[in-house]
């Protein structure tokens, strides 16, 4: 299988993604629209597709924003596999008819997220998630809300084999630091999860994330 993952920042990289990609043999392509002309790869080369976070909005006039969310909707007319995370997961939902815009509560750092539904089996009802962000989706037709936070109710839906979460399951504890690392002063300003850079670096890493990761795509992919 193909996988084809749009990265829209040089330090939001596949994560576990890429591990579980590897574990089950299949190919990893990674594109990067913003930087190298709005390239994006073709929907008959695509039998998976990954959308990553980026500090971008689904609503900027950037034309290759338009053109990467024309490849999502003819991706999810043919059926195909699609897991979005953060600015991924709004693309989804923009693509899907739904309005993305402004949180009324700015998340950044680690807080739980609560599961609201049961279609992806054996996951726990509690889990610890890195938050990197301030707009949010809503809730796209047909969908079913997959997880909610104690600030923002859509934080994950899934709507057949399609998955966007708001927050971030991908990053390794090495994913982490150079996020963090990279955008050092972004939890500064105006974060309701009240975490200083430092405080997002030195908190235990949730090792169940990865098989959380790999158990959502099996889900999508099966």
């Amino acid at each position: 299988m193909r996988i084809n993952v749009l990265q829209h920042t040089p330090n939001e990289g596949p994560g576990f993604i890429k591990d579980w990609a590897i574990e089950k043999g299949h190919d990893l392509y990674i594109y990067h629209p913003y930087y190298f002309d709005g390239i994006l790869p073709c929907a008959s080369e695509t039998d998976m597709l990954i959308i990553l976070g980026g500090p971008m909005s689904p609503n900027d006039d950037y034309d290759w924003i338009k053109q990467e969310r024309h490849l999502i909707i003819v991706l999810m007319k043919k059926n195909i596999p699609i897991f979005g995370a953060c600015f991924g997961a709004q693309q989804s939902a923009k693509a899907l008819g739904s309005d993305v815009h402004k949180s009324p509560n700015k998340e950044v750092g680690w807080a739980p997220v609560y599961l609201k539904s049961d279609l992806i089996k054996n996951l726990p009802s509690q889990l610890m998630a890195l938050h990197w962000h301030e707009d949010m989706f809503e809730l796209p037709e047909n969908s079913s809300l997959l997880f909610s936070s104690d600030l923002l109710q859509n934080q994950g839906f899934i709507l057949d084999n399609i998955i966007g979460l708001q927050f971030h399951f991908e990053p390794s504890k090495t994913n982490v630091n150079e996020i963090v690392t990279s955008d050092i002063a972004y939890p500064n300003k105006g974060n309701k999860l009240n975490q200083s850079s430092s405080d997002i670096l030195n908190h235990p890493f949730p090792e169940i994330n990865k098989s959380i990761m790999f158990k959502m795509l099996d889900h999508i992919s099966k």
